[in-house]
């Protein structure tokens, strides 16, 4: 039994009562009433176990994006119910929302919605629902909690995705669709078209023209069907925060705009995520099939608290690609960890396909470079900047290995990596 504000309200006028009129047993006699009306008023009170849930799956949502959770309560017993339902979940789905006052008669459902607005990717679960019945004066309720399941699937956000309808205008020029066109050792013929003021002499095709009476050039386009494995590291460095949110989310955003953009661009794209083990997987997957399955795959997954085991990403790697490929890695360029693990074993990578190591930047050692307000600023300033000397020579020891590098802010990693991914097309380096 619980007490309400009510029976609080109920004592607090007894006890005014019983200092205005001092009369002898008053205390006693007030209280042993107080005490009956909301025993009374609680047996009188529905049943919180007559009363059957059911909650609707709630399936998936996007990172930030509005989500419902959806219950149905049927009301079983042989008293009017009146009070309170609470749908609980974990802190981070923000279910602000989640009382609601319910009154239902024997025998009817009533189906309640509790908004939910989550903050980080993964499954959220749902805690229990707790059912709260009054009685007839509201002086006490009855109260029960039930472990009704539920689960919501947060997918990455994708903000990244803003980038993608410039870099794939950018895809169609190369392709052949537009005025531009390119030409290297990864290109491959197209058709013929007129020649127009400004196109390469070289791209004339003489013996067309002849017999043509016209002057017409070779197009060429970037080749299709390459393949794309991109690598995200789970190791202990993608827990570090660069700014707001974990190196790993950041990571993320680059994995799905690159993913997007090979796919409209032709090319087979495949996911590893890995720091000792495989965390997540795939393979085999692609047009309006691709995009869903890295999203969901990438949703669970989080930071692990061990070292990166780059022999096993390149075991990995070899297994499943035979053929050059483009190998993106998605980590940290911390010398420390580069030096004692990705750089003993990136020539058995680079030697075979072309490998691109996509990082983020810290923007609080950004911030901590440009001060120079007192003597700790300036100590600070001076570390920031060895750390980034620090980092620029292993990225030159990297390209000195044949990997390109890309290091960029949290904001900017994804649409460099993709402009990464186009001029390696566009030079016919796949």
């Amino acid at each position: 039994m619980a007490i309400t504000w009510r029976a609080v309200a109920l004592t607090a006028v007894g006890a005014v009562a019983v200092l205005l009129l001092p009369v002898p047993g008053t205390v006693l006699v007030w209280a042993v009433l107080s005490v009956l009306l909301c025993v009374g008023d609680a047996l009188l009170a529905a049943s919180p176990r007559a009363v059957a849930i059911r909650r609707d799956p709630a399936g998936s949502v996007r990172l930030h994006e509005p989500a419902r959770s959806r219950l149905t309560l049927t009301h079983t017993g042989a008293r009017r119910l009146r009070g309170v339902v609470r749908d609980a979940w974990q802190p981070s789905a923000h279910a602000e929302r989640n009382r609601h006052q319910v009154d239902l008669p024997p025998g009817e459902s009533r189906r309640l919605e509790t908004p939910l607005r989550p903050s980080r990717r993964g499954d959220l679960h749902a805690d229990r629902v707790t059912v709260r019945t009054l009685g007839p004066l509201g002086l006490a309720a009855r109260q029960a909690s039930f472990d009704v399941p539920g689960t919501l699937r947060v997918l990455p956000e994708f903000a990244s995705r803003r980038h993608l309808p410039s870099r794939l205008a950018r895809l169609r020029e190369m392709d052949g669709r537009a005025a531009v066109q390119v030409r290297g050792q990864g290109t491959e013929f197209d058709s013929l078209r007129e020649y127009v003021i400004g196109d390469d002499v070289r791209s004339i095709d003489w013996r067309a023209s002849a017999r043509r009476s016209d002057v017409v050039v070779r197009t060429w386009r970037p080749e299709r069907d390459r393949r794309v494995l991109i690598v995200v590291d789970t190791s202990r460095t993608s827990a570090a925060r660069t700014g707001e949110e974990p190196r790993l989310d950041t990571s993320v955003e680059a994995a799905l705009l690159l993913a997007a953009l090979a796919s409209r661009a032709g090319d087979r794209v495949e996911l590893l995520a890995y720091d000792r083990t495989v965390r997540a997987r795939v393979a085999g997957a692609s047009g309006p099939r691709l995009m869903p399955a890295i999203a969901d795959a990438l949703a669970g997954v989080e930071p692990s608290l061990v070292e990166a085991d780059w022999p096993g990403v390149v075991a990995q790697v070899q297994e499943r690609l035979s053929q050059r490929a483009l190998v993106v890695l998605l980590s940290a360029l911390e010398p420390s960890a580069v030096e004692q693990g990705l750089l003993s074993v990136v020539d058995r990578l680079a030697s075979r396909h072309q490998v691109v190591l996509a990082s983020v930047r810290d923007p609080e050692v950004e911030r901590l470079r440009t001060g120079r307000e007192d003597v700790a600023a300036l100590f600070d300033a001076a570390a920031a900047e060895r750390t980034e000397l620090e980092r620029s020579a292993v990225a030159v020891r990297l390209r000195s290995h044949g990997v390109e590098v890309v290091d960029a802010l949290p904001d900017d990693l994804a649409p460099r990596l993709a402009d990464t991914y186009l001029a390696l097309k566009a030079a016919g380096r796949l």
